[in-house]
């Protein structure tokens, strides 16, 4: 689906684009190193099978939940891919 503008595979770099993005995003935010074993934001212990699980957690289920869904209104969207972005 390509136009008179716009290269041939565009719509499917936008696509990997967006993608790319998002993985370097959450790998930014990945943390290493020793797991705690309470939560720095409500104090609740942390299970063992996710503190095996995600290497460096500081976060129970819930609070890490939260904090995503907090992160996901502010994420935007992809720039390249705006019509904003194209008129410029």
């Amino acid at each position: 689906m390509a136009s008179c503008w716009a290269p041939e595979g565009a719509v499917q770099d936008q696509i990997d684009a967006t993608l790319n993005d998002a993985v370097q995003r959450v790998r930014q935010g990945l943390n290493g190193g020793v797991s705690a074993h309470f939560c720095q934001e409500c104090g609740d212990p942390i299970p063992e099978p996710r503190r095996l699980a995600v290497p460096g957690v500081q976060l129970c289920l819930a609070c890490q939940q939260e904090r995503d869904k907090h992160q996901a209104s502010y994420a935007g969207y992809n720039r390249r891919g705006s019509k904003d972005s194209q008129l410029r």
